[in-house]
């Protein structure tokens, strides 16, 4: 496993840096003895300090309302613990697993769903042996088609480890994908080498890199460029997001922040609503202003720029789509009431059937 280099890991840090003011110090110290703090230089030169609200510290810089638990709120929120026969596999739906290889990332984010796994004192990768018993639990199930490399991030091991893990899967012949989730492309773009792209390419599997971001602006040039490398080598890129109140739940910003992606080449695949974890409600959007800008960006943008919008029920039940319908619950005389993405509505006539 490779550290994050030069970034900003402390409180001390961050008020160095002129993040975090001297007179909240101490309520800042507070929320770093529960939850992880981590900000990469790339990460750090995108926050315009000059703006109390900048969306790119209100995602990583911490906030002692983080302390302040709402009662729906659950240090598993989607319910991994119910789906994890062994440790460090996730195995909710029958054709894939996530693997998860570690509990570091090169940034910790405010509102993550598995921040109690990430903190203070929790082990930073699994052990030899756990290792092995994944891998054995991979290999003794043929339904299992795809594993989910997950974490922390993947991405945060060394190539030698990744390497390893990636000639394991290569050695189960009923796994067909490998995708990997990470947001280094966007937030330590260097960690993406020539060395990795070719391990990548190396790999008997398809290897599927899925970058979650949440703002245009994480989608810098270099941020790019690393994404640039990934896919000019064929691997293939889907995007993640969280849909986060003050950060992208307004139809501009998320409309700028799907071009983005499509710009660099990286199909828009899930917008996520937030997972209900310990001190995050005040990135709470309302689902049904999520519904609304999801009808409003399919009148702004072409589908290469739409995801899913996606809930991961509580209790470990899985994801559902949860974007507007535009067809009516109503049918009569053989017609059907359909909405468009304006609200009007207009009467279809399917084909009679043959």
């Amino acid at each position: 496993m490779t550290e994050p280099r030069g970034g900003l890991s402390s409180v001390a840090d961050l008020v160095a840096a002129g993040l975090v003011p001297e007179e909240v110090r101490d309520d800042i110290e507070k929320v770093a003895k529960r939850y992880a703090i981590g900000l990469t230089p790339a990460v750090t030169e995108l926050i315009d300090r000059a703006d109390p609200a900048d969306p790119i510290a209100r995602q990583f810089v911490p906030d002692p309302a983080e302390l302040e638990a709402a009662a729906w709120e659950k240090p598993d929120p989607i319910g991994d613990a119910a789906f994890s026969p062994v440790e460090g596999i996730v195995h909710r739906y029958p054709d894939r697993v996530l693997l998860k290889l570690l509990h570091v990332c090169p940034v910790y984010c405010r509102f993550c769903f598995r921040r109690e796994v990430v903190g203070p004192g929790s082990p930073t990768h699994l052990a030899p042996d756990v290792l092995d018993a994944a891998f054995a639990y991979v290999a003794a199930r043929p339904a299992i088609w795809e594993v989910i490399l997950t974490g922390g991030d993947p991405l945060m091991l060394s190539l030698r480890r990744l390497a390893d893990v990636l000639a394991r899967l290569d050695a189960i012949a009923h796994v067909k994908i490998v995708r990997i989730h990470t947001r280094v492309p966007a937030v330590d773009p260097a960690r993406v080498t020539d060395a990795l792209v070719a391990l990548f390419r190396s790999c008997e599997k398809s290897v599927y890199v899925v970058l979650h971001a949440n703002h245009p602006r994480e989608l810098s040039a270099p941020a790019r460029e690393a994404c640039a490398r990934l896919v000019d080598a064929g691997i293939p890129m889907l995007s993640q997001s969280v849909l986060l109140a003050s950060v992208n739940d307004d139809i501009a910003t998320l409309e700028a922040l799907m071009r983005a992606f499509v710009e660099a080449r990286i199909k828009p695949y899930y917008l996520h609503q937030l997972d209900a974890a310990p001190g995050t409600a005040r990135f709470f959007v309302p689902m049904e202003r999520g519904r609304a800008l999801m009808r409003e960006l399919l009148g702004r943008v072409s589908g290469l720029c739409r995801p899913e919008y996606m809930l991961d029920l509580p209790g470990g039940f899985g994801k559902v789509p949860i974007g507007p319908s535009y067809l009516a619950e109503t049918r009569r005389d053989d017609v059907v009431e359909i909405h468009d993405y304006l609200g009007r509505t207009h009467i279809y006539r399917p084909p009679e059937e043959a």
